[in-house]
């Protein structure tokens, strides 16, 4: 089977996950000139250990449709087995493990052995890969109460970049040498991030047993703006000390690259839905829009909000809909991709328009937008067609719904029966505010 017959095939098969629309626009987007620049993929010795076959099977499915990311490992519990075994104490400074000349040793034979072994298990499985433990990180020794632990100076990526060039995953092990030749053990997610930074891809991807970062109640968080979201996050006590570390270093990565890096935790068998759908299936992260809030019309520029809804419905907005729409607030990125817009002209707040620019669709801007308009409105009522793509997300996000067969109506916040009838019915009546009539 031809390599483009290999991708149609896999596409057919991604439209159980998302629309065939949005899987090419994912394609698309990865696969364009830059992309020697895909991806970075960091890999816990766990995963190694307890869910190698998916891990094998979506850099499998990657390398099938033309995509080689880079792949970084490590080998926690792997080193800890091993240290017991041979009867060598391992010491933690700050959650740091201690590594002395007994430990690098044996540190050093499991990271290759590891590395080895995914290389191998690739191969034996048609996907071309190659090893890299040494030369790809310069390092000064941290500290001297950590011993032979590399902080990272610079990032010889050439050889990496020449081996996606040439279609094979390079494997990645956390090894470093400093100038004098000493060899030193280097955290994976902190070699993970060094080399993102000089690579800069379009996504770094956290494989994890959790498969993203989890809320107060254990629940998968689906997007993080660090713009919007990382002060309030950073601060909550359910944040445990692990994915604490790993948010503030992705604060560190983010802001250090360009917008167009985002950074996804999922688990190994759920990459391809994460990275082709916009819906995805672990945590993304990126940098994010400021939401900007107001109160006036004259405030925001209104022909970008009603480019931005006409697009986003592929309907003409009505001619007088700002001179007859009462604002209370409408919530709107700065760059004007997203936007959601609440009248108040009746007892409740009413969503008039929750719109996301096809481009920002994935990046978590509608969710930032939503969440920032639902901290404001404790009460809420909307309606949708019963044909709206998203109306999953508004059975999700509201406490009760009436299906219509031309609108469904949802609520939040509102207990009172008599006066979520009165939304309802409320919500029907409104006029329609886009023209049937399709944009040429």
């Amino acid at each position: 089977m031809t390599n483009h017959k290999v991708k149609e095939t896999i596409i057919r098969l991604l439209n159980n996950m998302g629309s065939e629309s949005e899987i090419r626009k994912y394609l698309k987007r990865f696969s364009s000139n830059e992309g020697m620049k895909f991806a970075i993929i960091t890999v816990g010795g766990g995963i190694l250990k307890e869910d190698i076959d998916n891990l094998v099977s979506s850099l499998s499915f990657l390398q099938q449709v033309g995509l080689t990311p880079i792949v970084v490992h490590g080998a926690g519990p792997q080193l800890n087995e091993q240290l017991e075994l041979e009867k060598i104490d391992a010491q933690f400074v700050d959650g740091k493990r201690v590594t002395n000349s007994e430990v690098l040793k044996i540190a050093r034979k499991v990271f290759i052995s590891e590395n080895h072994n995914l290389v191998n298990t690739l191969k034996n499985s048609g996907v071309d890969a190659a090893s890299f433990y040494s030369g790809i990180f310069e390092c000064e020794l941290e500290n001297e109460t950590l011993g032979l632990v590399g902080a990272i100076k610079s990032v010889h990526d050439h050889d990496l970049i020449e081996s996606v060039r040439n279609g094979a995953i390079p494997v990645v092990s956390p090894l470093g040498e400093t100038e004098q030749g000493q060899i030193v053990n280097i955290n994976a997610d902190t070699a993970t991030l060094a080399l993102a930074k000089t690579i800069e891809p379009y996504k770094v991807v956290f494989l994890t047993s959790t498969g993203g970062i989890l809320d107060a109640d254990g629940k998968l968080i689906p997007a993080i703006s660090l713009q919007n979201d990382y002060d309030y996050l950073i601060q909550q006590d359910w944040l445990h000390s692990g994915m604490k570390l790993k948010l503030q270093q992705i604060h560190e990565l983010l802001n250090s690259v360009s917008s167009a890096t985002s950074v996804s935790i999922t688990k190994p068998s759920l990459v391809a839905k994460e990275l082709f759908t916009d819906r995805g299936s672990g945590t993304l992260v990126n940098k994010g829009e400021k939401i900007i809030e107001f109160c006036d019309w004259k405030q925001l520029h209104k022909n970008k909000l009603a480019d931005l809804i006409e697009s986003s419905f592929g309907q003409r907005l009505q001619h007088n809909y700002f001179e007859q729409t009462q604002l209370h607030k409408a919530y709107v990125t700065e760059c004007y991709r997203a936007a959601t817009i609440v009248i108040h002209d009746y007892a409740i707040p009413y969503l008039d328009k929750f719109v996301v620019d096809d481009s920002a669709k994935g990046e978590g801007l509608g969710t930032a937008v939503w969440n920032t308009m639902l901290h404001d409105n404790t009460q809420l009522f909307w309606r949708a067609s019963s044909h709206n793509p998203i109306n999953k997300f508004y059975f999700s996000m509201a406490d009760g719904f009436v299906r219509g067969k031309e609108w469904n109506v949802f609520w939040r916040g509102i207990n009172d029966f008599s006066l979520i009838q009165s939304c309802v019915q409320q919500a029907i009546s409104r006029p329609r505010t886009v023209n049937s009539g399709e944009l040429s």
